[in-house]
């Protein structure tokens, strides 16, 4: 009699065991590190060359050149790299000295006439700025964005045409009549 509890207690002490191993397998996921370059969280799963394009500003092409310039090795995991190097890469992105012009974002700009390359939030408040200045002159392409319509040439005549309640502008309906 005790022979067989025993063996009961070993079988379910095994079942248990099995489901819980099910379990754990079916829970199992890739847990990497999250590394912060220029106040951009980054996933560490990620290779160099494409991790650094997740910071605004920074293309596939300026990834290649910044792993080129840097002499980073670009299938490297953005978790494998050390603080140093991170250091460097903030470094040359807050002032790429041999960035070829043809690749950076401001160039000949409005007040300094001068090439630059600005990433993160620096961007974000010069393109408002830049749309602000526009608005103030009243220039075409300001009046364009204050009205809230495309500003590159785009035809109006069929898209851009929701706003606010999302309901079409200038778009005729046939109405019903009353029988009788």
């Amino acid at each position: 009699m005790q022979e067989q509890t025993q063996e009961i207690k070993e079988n379910n002490i095994s079942s248990l065991e099995k489901k819980t191993r099910l379990n754990k397998e079916e829970t199992k996921e890739e847990y990497f590190s999250i590394i912060r370059i220029l106040q951009t969280d980054i996933p560490g799963n990620k290779k160099t060359l494409v991790g650094l394009t997740y910071i605004k500003g920074v293309s596939w092409a300026i990834s290649n050149a910044l792993c080129k310039i840097l002499n980073l090795d670009p299938e490297k995991k953005i978790l494998d790299l050390d603080k140093k190097e991170i250091k460097i890469i903030e470094d040359f992105l807050k002032n790429p000295q041999n960035l070829p012009e043809f690749l950076k974002n401001r160039r000949n700009e409005f007040e300094t006439g001068e090439d630059s390359h600005l990433v993160g939030a620096e961007l974000d408040m010069k393109k408002e700025f830049d749309i602000r200045r526009l608005k103030k002159i009243r220039s075409y392409r300001g009046l364009r964005h204050a009205f809230g319509h495309p500003t590159r040439g785009q035809r109006t005549r069929s898209h851009f045409r929701a706003k606010g309640k999302k309901k079409a502008i200038g778009v005729k309906t046939k109405k019903v009549g009353k029988k009788g």
